[in-house]
Parts: C-alpha cells; structure tokens; sequence
C-alpha cells in the first residue's frame, strides 16, 4: 500500500496533478475528477483545499511559476541585467512560456481573466530589483518606468517564443533591450 501523503507533499502532488491536467487537454477538458484521478486521491481532498476548478487552476499557475522563477541578475548595468535576465528566460522557459500561453486561452476565454490578473499575487515583481538598482544608479530615471515599459522587453521576448516556437537568436534579445528598450529609459 502506498505510503499517505499529507501537508505539503499532499499539496504539491495535487498542484502537480492539476498542472500536467491542464497541459494535457488545456483548460476545456481540465476537470476537478480529472486532477482527483491523476493524483489518485479523493474529491473530498481537493474540494476542502480548492472549491472550484478555477481556483485550482490559478493555484497550479502560481506553482508553476514558483518552482521555475530565475534568479535575477545584477551585473552592475541595467543592459547587461536585462540581457542576462532574457537570455536566462530564453534558454530555460521557451517550453513553459509556450505551454500558458497555449492552455490558458482556454481559461481566459472562460474566465475573462488574462495572464496578468492569474499573475496578481500583490507581491513585487522580482525584476524591478533591477530597474531599482538601475534608478540607484543613475541610468535611467523614474518616470520613464511605467509597468508596460518595465514589462516590454520580456512581453517582446514571449511574442517571439510564441511566434517561432523557439528560443530567440541572441542577436534578437540585443534588438530588444538596445533598439527598443534602452531608448525608451534613457
């Protein structure tokens, strides 16, 4: 008999269920039996951890995203942060980018809910630590910041992964923060 699962275990094999779920079929044929029958438990399980299959979809994202987060790098110049961080981002998550990009359309036109709002943890983004420490610095200021500026080198980088299928030639992630990004902070 296979040793009882409890607490966090318990939790991250559910989480684990619910995402290999809703990567298999996508969000139209994500069910909570479904997610029950893949982490061989019980209804009663899941539903007194999540009520509905939304919230457990949003909970599989947010777990998803935590296990895969990238450190973020400070070289001492925003571009080679930038650089460093979309390379990292390029040569590690080209699957993943793909896979919620894909099997949340579903959700999101179920739901109305995008990327951004399943995103809203009310935590800072940990890339701002670089656009601080590029403010700290001196290189850019402040008020050039918006969130749609500080987001468009890596919105730019997803475009790209999502229109080839394939991490971005380095030449591209130079494009990006050099030709588009840099002079829209400088």
């Amino acid at each position: 008999m296979p040793e009882r699962r409890r607490g966090a275990a318990l939790e991250k094999a559910l989480l684990d269920a619910a995402w290999e779920e809703l990567t298999a079929g996508g969000y139209a044929r994500f069910t909570m039996d479904a997610v029950v029958q893949r982490a061989g438990t019980s209804p009663p399980v899941l539903y007194r951890r999540w009520s509905d299959r939304d919230a457990l979809v949003r909970a599989a994202i947010t777990h998803v995203l935590e296990r895969s987060r990238v450190e973020v790098p400070d070289t001492g110049s925003l571009r080679e942060d930038v650089l460093t961080l979309l390379r990292t981002i390029n040569a590690t998550r080209v699957q993943l980018v793909t896979a919620m990009s894909a099997h949340l359309a579903g959700y999101h036109q179920a739901t109305g809910a995008g990327l951004g709002d399943l995103l809203a943890t009310g935590r800072e983004n940990p890339a701002d630590a670089i656009f601080d420490r590029a403010v700290d610095r001196g290189e850019i200021a402040p008020d050039r910041l918006s969130e749609r500026v500080k987001s468009l080198p890596f919105d730019l980088l997803r475009h790209e992964i999502l229109v080839t299928r394939a991490p971005a030639p380095d030449d591209v992630l130079e494009e990006i923060v050099d030709t588009i990004f840099l002079p829209l902070v400088r």
